[in-house]
């Protein structure tokens, strides 16, 4: 807890060994934040808001949340007003802002990059950042993802406002931060834009992967990033991961399918699926979560297309958790058109 009262990290603890319970509490809360959804609308201050009112910060998903769904994966917004600004401002933590309006640019350790809608900017570690809107008429709105906590369990604190050391009598003469970082990593991409990326026909249907292991250009580690498609009346894949997952839906509306699975401990762990999911109705704003270790299969219920942004954290697959069980796959998918050929002949 902050001394001013936010919550940066959250502890779980027990009476028992067992956390059954603390996991039913947590899987028993509302899945579906609603557009407009407010957990944290920043008023004990935030480093980067204006106090001019030029920019504000609004959270719909994070570790101090009660009632409380998770801390791997934090979203918020960050909106600057026509012309506007912020401070300028620095956390150890990377951070990832998905443009949803406007265009403006970034000024990072000293550099200047560009954005506009759909773009993503990478806030990497360790990075002074502000950030500008270039209309004199229009705000620009940005979602921000970031799995903050990891940081912050490994004690990476050090965050706040520009400003000089408070009291540097006993400190010797500045070096480069930049020592400490992985070799090469200030030549990685600090923008992505969709023709970076392409569409794809994936097990789960369409999607645009903007971030995975396997891109190497870009400058982040924290954090898994891909947006889809699904058509009027169509359907994703079920699949299961540990990860969970943070989806903002862009556009459409739909449901979310979910299988809670628990395990079983007996010679070894074993999975045992819920025979029945749970149902989640969305529309566009709402951010839905699916929780760790769970299955889960989208449906587009609407008249147009559901755009989704999905995130999760990477730490997961370094923990060795990088496989995804595909139980059903999209009807657009290869794997069924080569099964419907199959069956052709």
């Amino acid at each position: 807890m902050g001394e001013d009262g936010r919550t940066f990290l959250r502890g779980i603890g027990s009476e028992t060994y067992g956390l059954k319970e603390f996991r039913a509490r947590q899987r028993s809360t509302s899945r579906v934040r609603r557009a407009g959804t407010v957990t944290d609308d920043a008023t004990v201050g935030h480093s980067g808001d204006s106090d001019e009112g030029e920019s504000r910060t609004w959270w719909m998903l994070g570790p101090g949340d009660d009632p409380f769904l998770t801390q791997t994966l934090q979203v918020h917004f960050v909106e600057l007003k026509p012309g506007g600004t912020n401070h300028g401002h620095g956390h150890q933590n990377e951070a990832h802002f998905y443009i949803l309006e406007g265009k403006g640019y970034e000024i990072h350790d000293g550099k200047r990059y560009e954005w506009e809608k759909d773009d993503l900017v990478i806030v990497h570690t360790d990075s002074k950042h502000k950030h500008y809107n270039l209309s004199t008429t229009e705000r620009a709105l940005a979602l921000v993802m970031k799995a903050k906590t990891s940081w912050m369990v490994l004690g990476l604190i050090q965050q706040g406002r520009s400003a000089p050391l408070a009291d540097d009598s006993g400190f010797g003469p500045r070096q480069e931060w930049s020592q400490l970082w992985s070799p090469g990593w200030e030549s990685k991409k600090k923008v992505i834009k969709p023709a970076d990326t392409k569409w794809e026909t994936t097990r789960d249907g369409r999607v645009r992967v903007i971030l995975s292991p396997e891109r190497t250009d870009a400058r982040t580690h924290s954090l898994d990033l891909y947006q889809q498609e699904i058509p009027a009346g169509g359907r994703s894949g079920k699949h299961w991961h540990m990860a969970d997952e943070a989806l903002y839906v862009i556009s459409g509306s739909g449901r979310s399918l979910q299988w809670d699975v628990e395990a079983e401990i007996d010679d070894r762990y074993y999975a045992r699926m819920a025979k029945e999911p749970t149902t989640w109705e969305f529309s566009a704003g709402d951010l839905v979560y699916v929780p760790q270790n769970t299955v889960h299969q989208t449906f587009n219920t609407g008249r147009e297309p559901v755009i989704l942004l999905s995130a999760q954290n990477r730490l997961f697959k370094l923990l060795g958790y990088d496989s995804v069980v595909h139980l059903e796959d999209a009807p657009e998918s290869g794997a069924n058109a080569r099964q419907a050929v199959a069956a052709g002949d």
